[in-house]
């Protein structure tokens, strides 16, 4: 994964998300949280859990699995996304020293009720937990499945690396009350369809990852195609046109299309260049 900021003139927002994903009873499902009102950036709106990167973000290099061919900017990323799922929402993908298997619910029931207030609160760092507790972070069980930037039109320019994991089968993921206030197991195709009924809010980028997970049945169809897919990054281009307000992404990308038309403050999204 390369890190590429195209927007030179502001200063940008490095960001991680990660989509949790399970197999449920009709089909994948994905863990989404409800942005807290108050929360300047997608207030009230159906999000991934994610967040900023931080500086310390990287210092958890000797504590991950995966990370010996990373530059400090995608270590940064990936270690953000463990750090954000498990400050968000209660999931720690991480194992013991020498195991390949994720911790289980008991032992993150102590490392939540231990760590996870500090470190929401930035008083300790990802690092400082796993070496405490003498933990590996699990960055090898993550995949990257898109890279978005924001649109230059608008006042702050972040740029978000999301990933996709299978979610550990006994960790009981459930918003924070904090940055989000609800959270909930959705079908992809549901919340978009939520999305475009009125009854939630989500913002295009997530819209358009809701439609590309839909295209996938179960969480190993899903995992396989994103490791044998290159990463296109996405910043949607404002253009003219008869209708109304349209976005312009990559064909590339593997979304459902080129080129949207975005009505009601994003609430109705109609694909006007259907990808091939």
């Amino acid at each position: 994964m390369r890190v590429n900021v195209r927007d030179t003139e502001k200063p940008t927002i490095a960001a991680s998300t990660v989509l949790l994903i399970r197999d449920g009873a009709e089909g994948l499902e994905v863990f989404m949280v409800v942005r807290h009102h108050k929360i300047d950036s997608f207030s009230g709106a159906l999000v991934f859990p994610g967040g900023k990167v931080d500086p310390e973000d990287i210092d958890a290099r000797q504590y991950s699995r995966g990370a010996e061919d990373m530059d400090e900017g995608n270590l940064a990323h990936h270690v953000a996304a463990v750090r954000e799922a498990f400050e968000e929402c209660g999931v720690l993908l991480a194992t013991n020293k020498d195991s390949d298997a994720l911790i289980g619910a008991d032992q993150l029931a102590g490392i939540e009720a231990r760590w996870r207030a500090d470190l929401a609160a930035g008083r300790i760092t990802m690092a400082d937990v796993c070496r405490t507790e003498g933990l590996i972070l699990a960055l090898d069980k993550m995949v990257h499945f898109a890279h978005w930037i924001t649109p230059r039109i608008v006042p702050k320019v972040f740029d978000t690396q999301f990933f996709v994991a299978r979610a550990p089968v006994d960790h009981v993921a459930l918003h924070d009350g904090s940055e989000s206030t609800d959270s909930e197991w959705l079908r992809p195709e549901g919340a978009v369809a939520d999305a475009e009924s009125g009854k939630r809010t989500v913002v295009f980028p997530t819209r358009m990852n809701l439609l590309k997970l839909a295209q996938h049945k179960t969480v190993d169809e899903a995992m396989a195609t994103a490791r044998a897919t290159s990463v296109v990054t996405v910043q949607p281009e404002p253009v003219d046109h008869p209708k109304g307000r349209t976005l312009r992404i990559p064909v590339e990308a593997g979304y459902p299309g080129s080129l949207f038309l975005v009505e009601d403050g994003g609430a109705k999204v109609t694909v006007l260049e259907a990808a091939d």
